[in-house]
């Protein structure tokens, strides 16, 4: 069964704010099923937009789909911003980046290493799983964040870090579609039974 996720990543004054909707489709190749990403939609705010602006077009965008998970960035200003949605009755499930190497949840937090993220996304880019329709007005610069998108690894630590490889270049729409394709690629869904109410 196909399924949406739309996955938000949150800028601060001098980032993007990116939101995508991926289609994530199973397909049964011989005894395993393998998920093919299609990309719905691609919007990048522009810079400087309050949150509570984001919030509502979050809002319509999820009214216009039906039934989509929200998948959130909520490392740095990402915190507020979930308390926002959840002002609207959305319930995201937030993902705190981190450069470690392993990945841990509780409840609807998840902590993942920036590495599964990009990984998720650049196997389904270069296997040809990830669809990208040229009709959308940010395909281009999602196609050029990924080819300009880099690994570093530090020889001392052998710690790795994703990031653009030129300066003044952003990875937003990136990190977008890139937390919509981890969490469709395992399977995360929100669960009312992780979330406290008071």
């Amino acid at each position: 069964m196909n399924r949406f996720f739309v996955g938000l990543d949150l800028g601060q004054a001098q980032d993007y704010t990116a939101l995508s909707v991926v289609e994530v489709i199973p397909e049964k190749r011989g005894k395993k099923t393998v998920n093919n990403f299609q990309i719905r939609h691609l919007q990048r705010f522009p810079l400087g937009t309050p949150y509570p602006d984001i919030v509502k077009s979050v809002v319509s965008l999820l009214d216009s789909i039906g039934k989509g998970e929200l998948v959130v960035d909520a490392t740095g200003v990402g915190r507020p911003v979930v308390d926002l949605l959840k002002k609207e009755d959305l319930y995201p499930i937030e993902i705190i980046i981190h450069g470690g190497d392993s990945t841990t949840h509780e409840g609807s937090i998840w902590r993942v290493p920036k590495r599964d993220l990009i990984s998720t996304l650049t196997v389904a880019f270069q296997t040809g799983n990830l669809k990208i329709a040229s009709a959308l007005p940010d395909a281009k610069t999602l196609i050029d964040e990924l080819l300009n998108f880099k690994v570093k690894i530090n020889l001392k630590t052998a710690h790795d870090s994703y990031e653009a490889w030129r300066d003044g270049q952003h990875d937003d729409l990136v990190l977008s579609v890139a937390l919509a394709c981890w969490a469709g690629n395992n399977s995360i869904s929100f669960c009312l039974d992780d979330w406290d109410f008071y």
